[in-house]
């Protein structure tokens, strides 16, 4: 946690610095400006409540889109893939694993329809959802697109553990029987993010850099689980916090008839 804090002030500081002396020479405007924001985002989280008796941290990445106002207003909405791969349910398939199972990292043994030993990959996987809303905070006029920012998302996400049975040759692990083990949940979030949005004048470096937390009210969705034996319906707290940046393609307006690519 002091690693990601102490991140997070490094890139905001230098963010910072960057709107003061701003590299690439003068801003055209010396207004903020309005138009559309498509955004690549990539995140690298911890888990915490629930999250964290489940799997280890993860990465998240997808597109957004947010209009931006001329009084540095955001509204928009994202799309993010969760993807992890360390999970951390020691009971995890307990039923039909070999005996023998070593567990090494996220691969479990079993043997096969054929007789033989074989180790089976899991995943981390997910997505997330949601609507966002939020604002630029400038703290220059000579660089009235520039400041910290502060966006809040709300939406729906789901995770699940992926059983990559590539070849189907664990019968246990065939069709729907799968569904018995992979802890399917899913449900509401709401997501905090705090960071610095950058654009450069020569209309290349754009992007945003911060830190955020994901608070998500889930619950498991699935109604027997075959390994401990027992429905999956528990109500749960699951937590992300890390470390987000994203680049930015603006299209601001520079005329009522007019719309193009900075």
């Amino acid at each position: 946690m002091k690693y990601i804090l102490a991140s997070a002030i490094i890139f905001l500081q230098a963010g910072t610095a960057l709107a003061q002396t701003d590299l690439f020479g003068p801003s055209e405007s010396k207004e903020a400006r309005s138009g559309v924001l498509l955004m690549g985002n990539l995140g690298y989280d911890f888990p915490a409540g629930d999250m964290a008796k489940r799997f280890e941290s993860s990465w998240r990445m997808g597109p957004g889109f947010v209009y931006k106002s001329k009084s540095n207003w955001l509204i928009g909405a994202k799309f993010d893939f969760i993807v992890g791969k360390n999970i951390k349910e020691d009971s995890l398939m307990i039923n039909i694993r070999d005996k023998y199972d070593s567990h090494k990292q996220n691969l479990y043994e079993f043997i096969n329809n054929d007789g033989q030993r074989i180790g089976v990959p899991v995943y981390e996987r997910g997505y997330a959802v949601g609507v966002s809303i939020g604002r630029i905070f400038s703290r220059s006029k000579d660089h009235p697109d520039n400041g910290f920012t502060v966006l809040t998302t709300a939406g729906f996400m789901q995770h699940r553990i992926n059983i990559y049975d590539k070849d189907k040759s664990v019968m246990q692990l065939r069709n729907d029987y799968i569904k018995g083990y992979d802890r399917l949940t899913n449900g509401s979030f709401v997501e905090q993010y705090l960071g610095y949005s950058y654009f450069a004048a020569n209309k290349l470096v754009n992007f945003t850099v911060g830190a955020d937390i994901l608070v998500g009210f889930t619950q498991g969705r699935r109604d027997y689980l075959y390994d401990v034996m027992r429905p999956d319906n528990a109500k749960r707290l699951d937590i992300l916090i890390g470390l987000r940046g994203g680049w930015i393609i603006p299209i601001f307006k520079r005329k009522a008839e007019d719309m193009m690519f900075e």
